[in-house]
């Protein structure tokens, strides 16, 4: 029986971060470790200069930060295909195929583009290719002809917008295309929170943990993380709800035992925030001392990285053209075809 096809990816915008560990990452090495599925990873660079195409510098710089985290991980490039999207033409003729299957009104009503236009603040200035972007990622799942794509539960107006695409063609042009279903992360590594208790982790916000943190960095941004704000006093009882220390340990403290103990004491005080952190400080640097070690040692290769990069895309093209070949004659623009 043949294997399901994954796809997924991201936005070299910056480095990655817990975040993207708990919501994406953590996730895509255990799937690549089952041996159930063909793995792709995308560094979606085209889809980062939708909204950075006057800021190139940015996205070549994050490219390899991106790379850098993928590989420290434990993302394996013999067992999962890692490429670059702006190396796969047959995806911008894809999406401009994909673009007369889709009009501008279901565009403006995606709740998902309209949420990031407003974060932006572009007003009347949107981009037109961050605007259609929506079919420009129908494009990249469909290439691969993925049937399983996990995504943060934000991206699900995506993914019903791509599947909307894939029937459109389909019924207009022939069973070419595969149907895709999202794979959605559940509890709290859906909804990783900032060290200022802001509900989304994020680099614009600045107020991320990076994976390539070096331990102080660690240390000094969980020592200023926000708290319960009435736990004034280590006496005074606190609140494990919606404090992001709690919030952080419980995606990543192992002993659940103990973190049970600490919650209850520290709802019924006598628990300081200082201590608490520390104990968080402790557990994250258990799990991100193997990956900033194994970083350290890729940085010392470039060539390689760039190996990784060259021979994936490699891979990625070609299926990539040979989904385009069968688009191509289901809508009957091959016309050279036998001559």
């Amino acid at each position: 029986m043949s294997k399901k096809v994954i796809l997924t990816g991201d936005r070299p915008t910056g480095k990655l971060h817990l975040g993207h560990y708990t919501g994406s990452l953590k996730n895509r090495v255990e799937l690549q470790n089952s041996g159930l599925y063909d793995m792709f990873v995308m560094i979606a660079d085209q889809q980062a200069l939708t909204d950075n195409a006057k800021d190139p510098q940015k996205i070549i710089d994050s490219l390899m930060e991106v790379v850098l985290d993928y590989l420290s991980v434990g993302l394996d490039p013999e067992k999962t295909n890692i490429f670059i999207q702006s190396q796969i033409p047959e995806l911008a003729e894809l999406t401009v195929y994909y673009l007369n299957l889709v009009t501008v009104a279901r565009l403006n009503r995606n709740p998902t583009v309209k949420d990031e236009i407003n974060q932006k603040g572009f007003g009347e200035g949107i981009p037109a290719g961050f605007f259609v972007y929506p079919v420009s990622q129908a494009a990249d799942i469909t290439a691969f002809k993925a049937d399983l794509v996990p995504v943060g539960n934000d991206q699900k107006p995506m993914i019903e917008q791509t599947r909307e695409v894939v029937r459109s063609f389909n019924n207009t042009y022939g069973e070419v295309l595969v149907e895709p279903e999202g794979m959605y992360p559940e509890g709290i590594e859906g909804r990783m929170p900032g060290i200022d208790g802001k509900a989304k982790m994020s680099k614009s916000l600045g107020n991320a943990i990076y994976l390539s943190d070096d331990e102080e960095t660690v240390k000094k941004k969980v020592m200023s993380m926000f708290t319960d704000p009435n736990h004034i006093r280590v006496e005074d009882p606190g609140c494990v709800e919606n404090n992001t220390v709690f919030t952080y340990l419980d995606a990543f403290c192992t002993d659940k035992a103990y973190l049970e103990d600490l919650k209850a004491h520290y709802k019924r005080g006598g628990l300081g925030d200082v201590k608490v952190k520390r104990y968080l400080n402790e557990v994250l640097q258990t799990e991100l001392a193997p990956i900033r070690a194994r970083r350290a040692e890729l940085e010392k290769d470039k060539a390689y990285l760039y190996e990784v990069l060259r021979k994936g895309s490699e891979n990625a093209r070609a299926v990539a053209a040979q989904t385009l070949k069968e688009v191509r004659e289901a809508m009957g623009i091959e016309y050279f075809k036998g001559l």
